[in-house]
């Protein structure tokens, strides 16, 4: 198991500003080497100010947007315009106010069954990999307080997924379509977005788990090529050792 790097912040405002510069830094290397560079988003309200800087960022220096492709990590079954849609997030954040080619979206469509969106999702994420050498550049995730990570909920057969690279997920909250741990494995980098109180417990279960205790979803993500870069606040961050 590669030991992950954490890194904390005073702050949401300071974290969302780092988060930035990682996003950036990832970009521009993935352009540099590759000419390309794809990066599957995550949902909720942590990423949030992410978006809304990567949409203006501070020192006024955009990526070039006709290369990158965005991707997500998972999708609830809704309608794209529902407020609980992640794609619907991210356009209104980010894609709306970005120079990004239509075919550089790549989402999970929330308003089809899940099987079919599973499939077609499928289909997409593997012609995007065959443009990337099989790798997506970076995977951006959060984290749940029962410790699940994109739609990879504790107890769901899906963790045991190691061929197909989307599964449709029927979770307690509800039908979900997700990454599956072979394709955020993968990836080159991977950045966890942790912030708030709430979080303190589980982040400490998974980043300095007591002996005896089962691992959860995200302590099952562990990057081939890279650590996982954990960034989190202060708060939540609250619970863990100083050791690390």
């Amino acid at each position: 198991m590669i030991r992950p790097r954490v890194e904390v912040f005073g702050n949401p405002g300071l974290l969302a500003a780092a988060a930035e510069r990682e996003v950036l830094r990832v970009i521009a290397f993935a352009l540099g080497e590759r000419g390309i560079c794809a990066i599957a988003l995550s949902g909720g309200e942590t990423p949030r100010a992410l978006y809304r800087r990567l949409a203006d960022p501070a020192d006024g220096e955009e990526p070039d947007w006709s290369r990158v492709h965005l991707c997500f990590g998972d999708e609830r079954m809704v309608h794209p315009d529902d407020p609980a849609s992640n794609y619907g997030m991210v356009r209104d954040e980010l894609i709306a106010h970005i120079p990004l080619p239509a075919g550089n979206v790549h989402r999970i469509r929330g308003e089809r069954p899940p099987d079919v969106a599973a499939r077609e999702y499928a289909a997409d994420i593997e012609s995007v990999l065959s443009r990337t050498g099989g790798q997506l550049d970076l995977v951006l995730l959060g984290l749940g307080e029962d410790g699940h990570t994109a739609s990879l909920f504790p107890g769901t057969e899906v963790l045991n997924e190691r061929t197909l690279p989307v599964r449709a997920v029927q979770a307690s909250v509800g039908p979900r379509v997700t990454l599956t741990l072979p394709v955020i494995n993968g990836a080159r980098e991977i950045l966890f977005l942790v912030s708030g109180g709430a979080k303190s417990t589980v982040v400490r279960r998974i980043l300095q788990p007591a002996a005896g205790e089962p691992p959860l979803p995200a302590s099952l993500v562990q990057a081939s090529s890279s650590p996982p870069f954990w960034m989190l606040d202060a708060a939540a961050a609250a619970a863990l050792h100083r050791t690390m």
